[in-house]
C-alpha cells in the first residue's frame, strides 16, 4: 500500500474539524515526535485512499469500533463530529449506536450515545 502525506492532509482536512485534529496531534507529537505524521500519512493518506468505500462507510466502522473499544472518548467524540461532516444526522448516528448494542455491549452502547450528546450540546 502506498501513502502519500499531501493526500492525507487534505483528507484529514475534509473530514476533522481543528479541535479533533490539534488533540490528537499535540499528544502525538509531543510524547512520540513524528507520530502525527506517520497518522496522517499511514492512516488518512494510505488506509483512507484505498478501495471503494465512502467516507460515510469509514466513519461508520469507526464509530463501531470506537465503541467496541470503550474508554476512547476524545476520539469518539471527534468521529462523531466527522460523521456529521460527513453528511450523517445525530439521531443517525444515535441509531448506529443503538444497532451496535448486542454487539459490544449496552454499557459501551450507552458510553457511545453520551458522545452523541456531548457533540450535541457543543453544537
Amino acid at each position: 500500500m502506498t501513502t502519500d502525506l499531501d493526500a492525507g492532509a487534505a483528507t484529514l482536512a475534509a473530514l476533522q474539524d481543528p479541535t479533533t485534529t490539534a488533540a490528537w496531534s499535540a499528544t502525538a507529537d509531543a510524547e512520540a515526535p513524528g507520530f502525527g505524521d506517520w497518522i496522517v500519512r499511514a492512516v488518512f493518506g494510505g488506509t483512507y485512499q484505498r478501495g471503494d468505500l465512502s467516507l460515510r462507510d469509514r466513519q461508520l466502522l469507526n464509530l463501531g469500533a470506537l465503541a467496541a473499544l470503550g474508554g476512547v472518548d476524545p476520539q469518539l467524540d471527534g468521529h462523531v463530529r466527522t460523521c456529521v461532516r460527513v453528511g450523517l444526522s445525530l439521531e443517525q448516528v444515535a441509531d448506529a449506536f443503538v444497532h451496535l448494542a448486542p454487539y459490544v455491549g449496552l454499557p459501551r452502547a450507552m458510553a457511545a450515545l453520551r458522545a452523541v450528546g456531548r457533540v450535541r450540546e457543543q453544537g
